[in-house]
């Protein structure tokens, strides 16, 4: 069941998470290439995350954009924060992904930074447990907000009323 959403509605603004220039040896030498991590982003809950690669900066910076609009997910929100904890789990990178008082601001790290404010969340703290590979890292904070559930829709799943579940 996934929501494919239309970015062509959305107001997107892209941020280069990181470029590496990568090198493959072949029979008659190196063939270098650049991977480039791309974060897009609304700011108002819709954000995806894209990886491009090619043998032109500019050119692995596009692929890298379509492949982020393509993945767009929308992230449930609880005013400025998110409505509860979570662990983001990709590769060997994994996120705990907090919510915070109003007017703590974003404390993350590296790329779950510019994930977490490109998703539009004010309030949140994050944790990135195990790799420090900016792409995995990038990924896992996306797995994390995916999994994200209000209480309104945990109630709908489950067929019951708020009032059922927080007892």
């Amino acid at each position: 069941m996934r929501n494919i959403v239309d970015a062509s509605k959305l107001e997107l603004t892209s941020t280069i998470v990181n470029i590496r220039r990568v090198s493959k040896t072949v029979k008659g030498g190196k063939n270098m290439r650049f991977s480039v991590t791309v974060v897009v982003g609304d700011g108002n809950g819709y954000v995806g995350v894209g990886l491009g690669k090619s043998i032109e900066i500019p050119e692995a910076v596009r692929k890298a954009e379509e492949d982020a609009k393509k993945n767009l997910i929308y992230v449930q929100m609880v005013g400025t924060t998110v409505p509860h904890k979570n662990l983001g789990v990709f590769g060997a990178g994994r996120v705990l992904i907090m919510p915070a008082a109003q007017g703590t601001g974003v404390i993350a790290g590296s790329s779950a930074r510019t994930v977490l404010e490109a998703a539009g969340i004010k309030d949140v703290r994050a944790k990135s447990i195990g790799s420090a590979n900016t792409v995995n890292v990038a990924y896992a904070t996306l797995e994390g907000l995916k999994n994200m559930m209000t209480l309104d829709k945990a109630a709908k799943l489950r067929g019951k009323t708020k009032e059922e579940i927080l007892g």
